[in-house]
């Protein structure tokens, strides 16, 4: 079943246009974008299996075109390149943000760019976003992977890759795959170690963000640098 085989006043389009997307559930939203259903199922019915499949919209936002694929109806590539397109059209959305503005003049945005990032990996990953002195982002590189519990973090390739960035200042991120988002010791002693090496070279670490799916902790907030 499609959209258009809906009656009017039910069409998500047409309820988007008359009364703002505000107006619209997530699963009508999603059904914008996949178009139709498939047979038995009507486009509704398969937005909200997709949502109820990944964790609602937040989840959805992290995955992958590979994930899509278990999803009866998502296995062509034609709908499932619509909504990672999506995805990454979110993802530029927040970096051209966070270049063109001071990046704690939001750190909302801050944290929901880690998390589309980072959250969904399956091991941990450490992060560096590389400002300039005005606060804004100059790049963000993923500088080491490890397990599920343990990276391995060198503090000569972080100054090293802040030197090359003229960065000003850091800002730390990792994902815990456990789901945990306190830090850990070793997640504060790790701080304390790259606070010291980048102060050597003059640059400033701003905070350390841990994300994990549909949560982050920023370790500045807590206290914690």
């Amino acid at each position: 079943m499609s959209l258009n085989t809906l009656p009017a006043d039910a069409r998500p389009r047409e309820k988007l246009l008359a009364r703002g997307p505000a107006s619209l559930s997530d699963p009508e939203l999603l059904a914008l974008l996949l178009r139709t259903g498939t047979p038995g199922r009507g486009v509704l019915q398969m937005a909200q299996e997709v949502l109820d499949s990944f964790g609602g919209i937040a989840g959805l936002l992290h995955t992958t075109a590979d994930d899509l694929k278990r999803i009866n109806g998502l296995r062509g590539p034609a709908k499932r390149a619509q909504l990672v397109a999506v995805l990454e059209l979110a993802r530029r959305a927040l970096t051209q943000q966070l270049k063109e503005r001071e990046v704690f003049s939001s750190p909302g945005a801050v944290k929901q760019y880690l998390q589309l990032h980072l959250a969904e990996k399956g091991h941990e990953v450490f992060a560096v976003l590389f400002l300039d002195a005005q606060n804004r982002l100059i790049a963000m590189e993923e500088l080491f992977r490890g397990t599920l519990t343990q990276t391995s973090v060198y503090p000569r390739e972080v100054v090293m890759r802040a030197l090359h960035h003229h960065a000003a200042s850091v800002v730390l991120s990792h994902n815990h795959p456990s789901g945990t988002v306190q830090p850990s010791r070793a997640d504060e002693a790790l701080t304390q170690t790259l606070k010291a090496a980048l102060a050597l070279v003059d640059v400033r670490v701003l905070d350390h963000v841990i994300v994990t799916r549909g949560d982050s902790l920023s370790m500045a907030e807590k206290g914690l640098l």
